[in-house]
């Protein structure tokens, strides 16, 4: 596959996965939503699935959408670092694309909300308790158990030029479990962004989208969501060279 199928097929998954991610808490946190109030397990149940449907989706790349998969699997040696770009480049727009989406489809319920200056929450995650440093700790740990957990899949090869994994009775609906079972487990402390492109991307797209009253994107805090990650799946990638074969 050239390397603009990859930017595609990338593109369309993560601005799938971010548009349903992004959409279960707009359905959940706007108050003119059917959604309303439908609470963290609706979230992390809306966020797994959406793992589901966008990594279906970007199969024929490899389906990593994610920056931290692409990373750990570069980091384990199964794949080359030259060929990470056109993932991370479709990963990044495609998550642009998916919150610009998920904006257009409650337009109107963002209109109508009485607290526009909450809303980033939507898009992007932020801790419970600001602390930098243990707030990066957190985001490491939930990404290593996603890539390890990619890594060491019985499955995880490579199959031509692209990398696969899955579970061959569940398929990507496994790694959408692992995806809910860690935002159930290690979700609280800061929401849980295990994907530089799933956090920065919406977050982007928030500073420029014309929600009326909006507070502000917290830039201050947008470091930890991609470090984090990558930090994680670097650590990941690094035990899984360093495991007897």
């Amino acid at each position: 596959m050239d390397n603009g199928d990859i930017f595609l097929w990338e593109l369309l998954g993560t601005a799938t996965l971010i548009l349903l991610g992004t959409g279960v808490v707009a359905n959940t946190v706007l108050k003119k939503a059917l959604g309303f109030q439908g609470g963290w397990l609706l979230i992390n149940l809306g966020w797994g699935f959406a793992v589901f449907v966008g990594a279906s989706i970007a199969a024929p790349s490899g389906a990593h959408i994610n920056p931290a998969v692409t990373v750990g699997l570069a980091t384990a040696d199964k794949m080359e670092w030259g060929d990470t770009w056109p993932y991370f480049l479709g990963q990044m727009a495609g998550a642009i694309i998916g919150a610009v989406l998920c904006y257009l489809t409650y337009k109107k319920q963002f209109d109508t909300h009485d607290e526009p200056e909450n809303t980033l929450g939507i898009f992007s995650t932020g801790p419970t308790v600001p602390a930098p440093l243990w707030n990066t700790i957190t985001e490491v740990i939930g990404t290593f158990v996603l890539v390890f957990w990619i890594l060491t899949n019985p499955v995880a090869d490579l199959d031509g030029e692209t990398a696969t994994f899955g579970n061959a009775a569940l398929g990507y609906a496994a790694v959408a479990f692992v995806v809910m079972s860690i935002g159930h487990s290690l979700g609280g402390p800061t929401g849980y962004a295990i994907n530089p492109a799933r956090d920065l991307g919406p977050r982007i797209a928030y500073a420029f989208l014309p929600i009326k009253g909006k507070g502000s994107p917290n830039w201050g805090y947008s470091w930890v969501p991609v470090v984090g990650p990558l930090v994680g799946a670097v650590l990941a990638g690094l035990l899984f060279n360093a495991l007897p074969s």
